[in-house]
């Protein structure tokens, strides 16, 4: 994958179209009962069935068959990264979201609070969903922790989510979760996963110590648990791969972090509705010519179990579709970076489904609604989730001929 990093690069062109890339988190899901529709088939969206009519469906392999891929992994497959090559743990993605530079050495993680029972096992993993305003106190409390020889620097994310940075000599990364990712079990210690880590891992451990004793008489997030421990990546950056100005327009700090550490820039805007969203691109629409749009509670409400309310996400951003097409994209792709199905409330292998619009440029299959069984018998085929980018470059009339 590295090879085609570098056909990327040699091929791209600095002019073309504009291509939007619209990711709702989790968007692949499945029936409830057999010969049932999806959360994608049962919405109504008569704006992306449209779409699809015009343009062309398929369906994207994150990772690869049979693997249930993360957040962090499965957009870098989708940016173009192969996810088993370039290897990036949760905690510098949050770290980065939120505004703490992760330079050569440190060492970050992601946390959430959890509930403990009185016997000390998980109750549950993300403590009720705690709001912010509840969370970001718990969050300044921690930030009185001192450990000797190191210094940890910890930051709220959202809700129930922190980011942990670690500065200090001679640190190292490869250390297990402590999240056993169950209720009814405790949380683990922090593991080291090479004799190297082994001091890292005892200076997290201490620090983890130290929070418990201050969190221990919270009704709800009175634990923590820590994962994804990560230092720099160090990627290749996307104005050189592909020569394009790009932005990122997400809420959650994660998908803000992976987007950065790709080279894109971040525009803030206010709300979590997707017609504020899109709206928020119309000032800066002159300015960059490749656009990432996140949306979260595809995702969110798939975890919960809430079919309708994962359905009715999806219609909320169709509805909003319009407003995007006003500025009339050259290229527009809606997919998913994985499948969460409320089926399952867990992220799953299944392949996520892929709409390319792109008017004078697509060639239209045979497919006039947007769902995974259309999207399975769609004109791209099943796709791995690296072959992305340079198929929107190429809608985009961003790719130079290869060869004579």
């Amino acid at each position: 994958m590295i090879q085609q990093l570098d056909l990327m690069r040699q091929l791209h062109r600095s002019a073309g179209g504009r291509i939007v890339l619209l990711v709702m988190d989790g968007l692949g899901g499945m029936p409830m009962q057999a010969g049932g529709p999806t959360e994608l088939e049962a919405a109504h969206s008569p704006n992306m069935d449209r779409l699809a009519m015009e343009g062309c469906l398929g369906q994207i392999v994150s990772v690869a068959p049979g693997v249930s891929p993360g957040s962090g992994p499965a957009h870098l497959a989708l940016f173009g990264f192969d996810p088993l090559v370039f290897q990036i743990g949760r905690g510098v993605l949050e770290a980065t979201g939120v505004g703490l530079q992760i330079g050569p050495g440190d060492v970050a993680a992601r946390g959430n609070f959890c509930t403990l029972d009185r016997q000390g096992r998980i109750r549950d993993r993300r403590a009720g969903r705690i709001p912010s305003e509840q969370a970001a106190p718990l969050v300044d409390r921690l930030a009185d922790i001192q450990v000797a020889g190191v210094e940890f620097t910890v930051r709220h994310v959202r809700e129930y989510r922190f980011a942990l940075r670690c500065r200090g000599a001679d640190l190292n990364a490869a250390i297990d979760d402590t999240d056993p990712q169950t209720t009814g079990a405790s949380p683990l210690p922090a593991r080291p996963l090479a004799p190297e880590a082994e001091r890292t891992a005892a200076h997290f451990n201490e620090w983890i110590r130290q929070a418990q004793g201050l969190l221990a008489d919270e009704p709800q997030a009175n634990g923590l648990t820590l994962r994804g421990f990560s230092t720099d990546p160090d990627l290749p950056k996307y104005d050189d791969i592909y020569g394009v100005r790009a932005v990122c327009l997400a809420q959650y700090p994660m998908y803000k972090g992976v987007s950065q550490l790709v080279g894109m820039q971040i525009h803030e805007f206010e709300g979590g509705d997707p017609a504020v969203q899109f709206a928020a691109l119309q000032p800066i629409w002159e300015q960059f010519d490749f656009f990432f749009l996140h949306v979260k509670p595809t995702d969110s409400r798939g975890e919960d179990g809430d079919f309708a309310g994962k359905a009715k996400v999806i219609e909320t951003v169709d509805a909003a579709l319009p407003g995007l097409l006003q500025l009339a994209p050259d290229v527009l792709a809606i997919t998913g970076d994985h499948s969460t199905p409320a089926a399952l409330r867990t992220h799953s292998w299944h392949p996520v489904p892929l709409l390319i619009w792109a008017p004078g440029r697509v060639r239209a299959d045979a497919e006039t609604t947007f769902g995974e069984r259309a999207c399975a018998r769609g004109g791209l085929g099943t796709l791995r989730g690296v072959d992305l980018m340079p198929l929107l470059m190429a809608h985009a009339d961003r790719l130079e001929k290869y060869g004579a």
